[in-house]
């Protein structure tokens, strides 16, 4: 510790006299004609003062909390169990007070309570010891992502942009305008109808970002236009590649709008975490020979286990609409046309139907159009994550119109400019998907025998 200037004074004139001494306190520190020294590391400073307690001591008596538990190794994650088993746990190490000794204390109180946190993947790293304590006398909470879409939920979202102008401190605060333009984003990014996303990480970055937009014009106020534009500059990663994806299949022809073909539909998906949903266009094509000697279904795109499993279900329903196990009389071959990334989940198999039956009994396909949702054995189409990305993906292709499952005509959350670029066709069964996709112009016949 360093002694203030009048102090250091009045020592030198005491020592002149000669009578300055020295104490050492029972805590270790040094007591100078009754001037208490703090933190002067006297020889009689218990070890484990003269070291730095951690957190785990620091929160004895507290809380402590753990952001991304799993980052901790085994051998971290076994210490901290044997803390919260014991109370007590010993500092070791050494600090700038331990003379540069390596020093082990006695047990000190670490009395706690532990909230740790993690994503599903943090479960496969967690030490089984502590998971099982804090099963058995904790609780184990699965966070919500979403929230109800209400006016209560409207003012903390106007709350959170408030607090995040005041962190951020040189942005301006947003009009009653720009802040409904926020609700409006987190109500899309939750991808489910009549709720608002939690995931404010996202939002405040779009807020900072609007913010610095409104700061660059010298706007007393961020406007609405500011957030549109941090839209653009604030995309992620996944939609910069997204865009970038599809304007080189576009240049290259590997994305077709116009027109009809046989064997080739235009599908739908979406790359990134649930936490930004960036939609593509992806093109799949089918080719169905003669012979049967492949037994299966053959896909070709990297593709996921769920994905393949969705393209095998597809014969299923074949075999009921028209009669015939394809299996056995045709190899059949579905090809997602440069899919870098890979592809899982089911959210293609009406797409994957639709091509198959396209090639297999040689009816075209409408090039304006693209799709998605997950097809049951029966024929039913289900639900699909990220349907308004997916969607606005479309548009940016220049498609004209897109089929989804009848369920998520609630999720979708367009602007009146982006909805009247495109014609939104829901679905429930597999048959209204081809009498959409299909031109069955001389082919009715065909069509009337699907049930």
């Amino acid at each position: 510790m360093v002694l203030k200037l009048e102090k250091i004074k009045k020592i030198e004139k005491v020592r002149s006299k000669g009578y300055l001494y020295n104490l050492t306190t029972k805590s270790g520190n040094l007591l100078a004609n009754n001037l208490l020294v703090k933190n002067s590391g006297g020889l009689g400073t218990p070890a484990h003062e003269r070291l730095i307690p951690g957190f785990v001591h620091r929160a004895s008596g507290g809380v402590l909390y753990v952001d991304e538990i799993a980052s901790l190794s085994p051998k971290s994650q076994q210490e901290l169990l044997t803390a919260m088993q014991e109370k007590r746990y010993p500092i070791t190490g050494q600090s700038e007070r331990s003379s540069g000794s390596m020093t082990r204390s006695e047990p000190v109180p670490t009395d706690f309570i532990l909230v740790a946190s993690g994503n599903l993947e943090t479960l496969k790293h967690m030490h089984p010891a502590l998971r099982s304590r804090i099963r058995g006398y904790g609780y184990e909470v699965f966070m919500d992502h979403d929230m109800e879409d209400n006016p209560e939920n409207h003012y903390k979202i106007a709350q959170f942009i408030a607090q995040e102008v005041k962190k951020d401190k040189k942005i301006p605060h947003f009009s009653k305008q720009a802040v409904e333009k926020i609700i409006e984003e987190s109500r899309k990014r939750s991808s489910r109808a009549g709720k608002l996303t939690l995931r404010l990480r996202e939002l405040g970055g779009l807020v900072r970002a609007a913010g610095d937009l409104a700061l660059e014009e010298k706007s007393k106020l961020v406007q609405p236009t500011h957030v549109d534009k941090a839209k653009t500059l604030a995309r992620t990663l996944e939609q910069q590649i997204a865009d970038k994806y599809i304007e080189t299949k576009k240049e290259y022809q590997i994305i077709v709008t116009q027109g009809t073909l046989i064997g080739r539909v235009n599908g739908l998906a979406v790359m990134g975490t649930d936490a930004s949903f960036s939609g593509i266009v992806l093109p799949i094509e089918s080719e169905v020979t003669p012979g049967g000697k492949k037994s299966e279904i053959i896909a070709t795109g990297q593709l996921g286990k769920i994905a393949k499993e969705a393209v095998k279900n597809v014969s299923a329903i074949i075999l009921k609409n028209f009669g015939e196990d394809i299996k056995e009389k045709y190899d059949i071959f579905v090809q997602f046309l440069q899919t870098e990334s890979g592809v899982e989940g089911d959210s293609a198999s009406i797409a994957v139907a639709t091509v198959i039956i396209s090639s297999l009994k040689k009816v075209p396909v409408r090039q304006d159009t693209a799709m998605t949702g997950s097809l049951s054995v029966r024929g039913e189409v289900l639900a699909i994550g990220g349907v308004t990305s997916k969607i606005e993906a479309a548009i940016e292709a220049g498609i004209k119109r897109v089929i989804i499952p009848k369920s998520n005509l609630k999720d979708v959350v367009l602007s009146s400019e982006s909805r009247n670029k495109i014609k939104i066709i829901p679905v429930e069964t597999i048959k209204e998907v081809l009498k959409e996709a299909l031109d069955w112009k001389g082919k009715q016949t065909i069509l009337n025998k699907l049930k």
